[in-house]
């Protein structure tokens, strides 16, 4: 097989913004404070009536749009969430319900802030294998709905959207357009970052997520580089789980990625968990920031201490 590639993205935002003013309305904070820690100045909030299903499949749309595809076009749907309240139907099956995709496998990956990407591998394997022709990979998370917003820790971190890109086959002679994946955890450790209880809320131990971020993963994405085969200084772009700038302006530099366009949307749209990566990735898309075939890191890492990068070509 001549592997896959990314033939087109598409983001989502709920259009309720909020400021570090208005969260310093509602618990003691202040807009200094939050800028000076985690580097976040808006996140967009979905209200009520907007669950994670409906996020993804705004983005999902936009991304088959853009690649000029219909719905039937697609046989594999995979949404990677953490924020998923019902346990079935699955977002991916209520996904496909409402761009009605026809009979597709719908499946959902729960791999928190690190599920993009893990999801990204997974559909480039089944392409590979000959098992999907065409798949949309979904990173979506409604964050505030399992957010104490009492707990200043925490709720200032957070935001809701949603992430897509369709995946599909290369053509014949075609260069790969994803790179093999390095993925892993510390399972040992998944107790920094937790979603747990009735109803789920969100917590982290947000200094032993630093260390291990700022220490452990440069070298990890560094792999990630080799595994494609390209030197980080040929990147064009590095596009982290967007959790807070203090950890990706420092792995960034760690990576070497000294020539790189570096995605920031954190600072205005928080940490969206799953969506982060393809929302950041559609934005430079986007605004013109990357071009088609340009090669991009994508690296998740969080929740579970898990992570996963691969190496793409901008579509």
């Amino acid at each position: 097989m001549n592997g896959s590639r990314i033939a087109a993205v598409g983001h989502y935002q709920p259009a309720k913004v909020l400021t570090n003013e208005d969260l310093a309305s509602m618990v003691d904070t202040s807009d200094e404070w939050i800028r000076s820690r985690v580097g976040i100045d808006t996140r967009h909030i979905a209200g009520p009536d907007e669950p994670v299903d409906e996020l993804a499949a705004h983005a999902a749309a936009k991304a088959l749009a853009a690649a000029g595809l219909a719905p039937a076009d697609i046989d594999l749907v995979l949404v990677a969430t953490s924020t998923a309240i019902d346990r079935s139907p699955n977002m991916a099956a209520r996904v496909a319900a409402r761009l009605g995709i026809p009979g597709p496998a719908a499946m959902d990956v729960n791999v928190v802030c690190a599920g993009f990407t893990h999801a990204l591998a997974t559909a480039d394997h089944t392409v590979r294998a000959g098992a999907a022709t065409r798949a949309l990979v979904i990173g979506a998370d409604k964050m505030s709905e399992v957010t104490d917003w009492t707990d200043r820790t925490t709720c200032v971190l957070v935001g809701d959207g949603a992430g897509a890109a369709v995946v599909e086959a290369c053509g014949p002679g075609e260069e790969a357009g994803i790179g093999p994946v390095l993925w892993g955890s510390v399972p040992e450790m998944g107790h920094a970052v937790r979603i747990e209880g009735t109803p789920p809320r969100f917590a982290q131990e947000g200094q032993s997520v630093y260390r291990w971020a700022t220490t452990q993963l440069p070298t990890i994405a560094r792999r990630a580089c080799e595994k494609a085969g390209i030197a980080p200084a040929d990147l064009a772009a590095v596009v982290l789980h967007q959790a807070n700038l203090r950890i990706i302006e420092p792995l960034a530099q760690k990576i070497g990625a000294v020539n790189a366009v570096v995605a920031r949307d954190v600072t205005e749209s928080g940490n969206t968990s799953a969506a982060s990566i393809p929302l950041a990735l559609s934005k430079l898309v986007e605004r013109g920031s990357v071009s088609g075939g340009d090669p991009v890191l994508l690296f998740g890492f969080g929740g579970n201490l898990s992570y996963a990068g691969q190496v793409v070509r901008c579509p």
